[in-house]
């Protein structure tokens, strides 16, 4: 079973900024694709950011592009989720997720999908409020 540790939520004001972490191997980094999604209560998981790992590109979901930026640090075995401009309607547990997958980011212009996931984080909270 593949680990995906998530760190770094927490509270937050609106307008802030914070950075999610996601620990996991070296062969994950090297040949999976990472994402991050996020669930708010009753609502649908929702992915919102991902990294492939033979090129870096990236695809964001409309509702974080331009404000959130995913990034792997490879000597460190972690992906990041930066997050800047945050709104009360962020606040979600935030999942790291992997799919083996090749494509599971370069075929969508709008983010992850959830079908494509094989392997799951336990999440971190976000929680934006003043």
């Amino acid at each position: 079973q593949l680990q995906l540790v998530e760190s770094g939520g927490g509270l937050v004001q609106p307008g802030g900024s914070l950075r999610l972490s996601c620990a996991t191997s070296e062969f994950a980094l090297k040949n999976y694709v990472i994402s991050w999604f996020r669930q708010a209560p009753e609502k649908e998981r929702e992915g919102i950011a991902c990294i492939s790992s033979d090129d870096n590109s990236q695809s964001y979901a409309n509702s974080v592009r331009g404000r959130f930026t995913i990034s792997r640090d490879i000597a460190k075995n972690t992906v990041y989720l930066q997050m800047h401009s945050l709104k009360p309607e962020d606040t979600a547990v935030y999942y790291c997720a992997a799919a083996v997958w090749h494509n599971a980011c370069s075929a969508y212009a709008e983010g992850p999908k959830r079908r494509d996931v094989n392997f799951w984080g336990q999440g971190t909270q976000v929680t934006v409020s003043s």
